[in-house]
């Protein structure tokens, strides 16, 4: 799934010129981005009341069958409506992965084994960009679905062998619905008026109507929750301040991230005039970074703690971006203006996303851990949300005007980009946010915590 979201970014201008569905194909991204966000929570509570590696196996399935879909797609509203099918098999599958895993390890060793999931989700970003731009260019935008295909059906065929079934043993084999209608509905709206605020206008109607009926229907659920014999979330994790620490620095951290890979892609593609194919090799040494540094953010936050390295990925983070923003020249030098800030940024987030991660999941009980999981990712889906869309507010009057000028076929030298640094100045900001309120909120768990993440 990692390797699937990057890959898409690469293609969107490739896609927009085939099926030409114009402003429809932001659907082709928000989309996927409302429906798995509303999903996550229900999803994480499914697999913890029925059993994880079902959650898993069924939802690499519908997956699998959404990329066949998107692969086919003949008309624009095909695609997106493929792409919705495709984020609730990840919405199932997300939150069961990392709860098959954790309890095969003692809870002193979590934090080291989610780094090492969260490093192969760095590779798989990292290979993204380059392996889509590859296959853009010479196979075509169909080619990034179909190539889906055969891994999620290896990845059915191995986990049927080799994955355990675990569940909640204490939950009732039930689920109350209304949460979960209550729940997916605010969540979707919330996201569906952040993702479409750049279309419709952050004061519009319909985006303030969004939003404020999805926060309504959120806190309503929330009541039920509290209420509710087999709630969809357990609101007893938001009293677990490493849990609190990880959401709240997760959303930051979610929006510094979109806001930076697309700013990072379009400059490429659209200032610089890279192809599809060799932007996502430019890209390609960040993600590695994280990749490689993912593995030692384990050991460093058994060490130091989590809320330390955070922090020291944030500074990275932040640094990386204005360095970026205060450096880059309108025309192509990549070794000296554009490389070494990608090693210092993908540095950070191999610091920073396995450790936000961990600080979630990594000290909960064994019952909560698919629940926690789906939190932690609903949280930063809707900074995800957020971040694009504060971004490409930010950096939509250069992004007309380099557009006129490609299209135009005149040079890029005269065109400002002054809104596009201001966009990298503010990712910068919400970096270190993140770091800060990491440092602020959390706490190491307790003694009595621990004993209870034992099981």
């Amino acid at each position: 799934m990692s390797l699937d979201i990057s890959i898409v970014v690469v293609a969107k201008r490739t896609i927009d010129e085939d099926l030409g569905g114009g402003s429809l194909l932001t659907w082709v991204f928000s989309a996927y981005a409302i429906a798995y966000a509303a999903a996550l929570l229900t999803a994480g509570r499914f697999a913890d009341v029925f059993g994880r590696k079902r959650s898993f196996i069924r939802g690499v399935l519908w997956f699998s069958f959404g990329s066949l879909l998107c692969g086919v797609a003949p008309t624009a509203w095909f695609l997106v409506l493929a792409r919705v099918i495709q984020a609730f098999g990840g919405a199932q599958l997300s939150p069961a992965s990392l709860a098959l895993v954790l309890p095969e390890f003692p809870v002193e060793k979590r934090t080291q084994a989610i780094a090492i999931w969260g490093a192969t989700g760095g590779l798989a970003a990292a290979l993204g960009p380059s392996i889509g731009g590859i296959l853009v260019d010479t196979l075509g935008w169909r080619s990034l679905f179909f190539l889906n295909i055969p891994f999620t059906l290896i990845t059915v065929f191995v986990g049927q062998k080799l994955l355990k079934e675990s569940r909640d043993p204490n939950a009732q084999r039930k689920v109350d619905y209304l949460s979960a209608v209550l729940g997916f509905s605010g969540v979707a709206l919330v996201v569906l008026g952040i993702s479409q605020s750049e279309v419709w206008g952050w004061v519009d109607r319909l985006t303030i109507g969004s939003i404020a009926v999805g926060i309504v229907l959120c806190a309503l659920f929330a009541l039920r929750c509290h209420r509710a014999e087999s709630p969809i979330l357990d609101l007893k994790l938001f009293r677990l301040p490493f849990v609190v620490a990880a959401n709240v620095a997760g959303v930051l951290f979610s929006m510094g991230f979109i806001g930076m890979w697309l700013l990072n892609t379009f400059w490429l593609q659209a200032v610089w005039g890279y192809s599809v194919a060799i932007s996502g090799l430019s890209t390609m040494p960040g993600p590695a970074s994280a990749a490689f540094m993912a593995p030692f953010a384990g050991k460093y936050a058994d060490r130091f703690g989590h809320s330390r390295v955070l922090f020291v990925g944030s500074i990275m983070l932040a640094s990386g971006t204005l360095g970026l923003a205060l450096t880059i020249p309108d025309s192509p030098e990549y070794l000296t203006h554009y490389l070494p800030w990608m090693l210092i940024t993908g540095t950070g987030v191999g610091l920073s996303i396995s450790t936000l991660s961990s600080s979630a999941t990594a000290f909960l009980k064994p019952a909560q851990l698919a629940m926690g999981s789906a939190l932690n990712n609903t949280f930063r889906q809707v900074g995800t949300a957020l971040g694009a869309a504060l971004s490409l507010a930010i950096a939509a009057p250069t992004l007309a005007r380099v557009e006129t000028v490609r299209r135009a076929g005149e040079s890029m030298l005269d065109v400002s980009t002054r809104e596009l640094h201001i966009a990298w100045f503010m990712n910068a900001g919400i970096y270190l946010a993140a770091g800060i309120a990491m440092i602020a909120i959390f706490r190491r768990p307790t003694d009595a915590q621990m004993a209870d993440a034992r099981g």
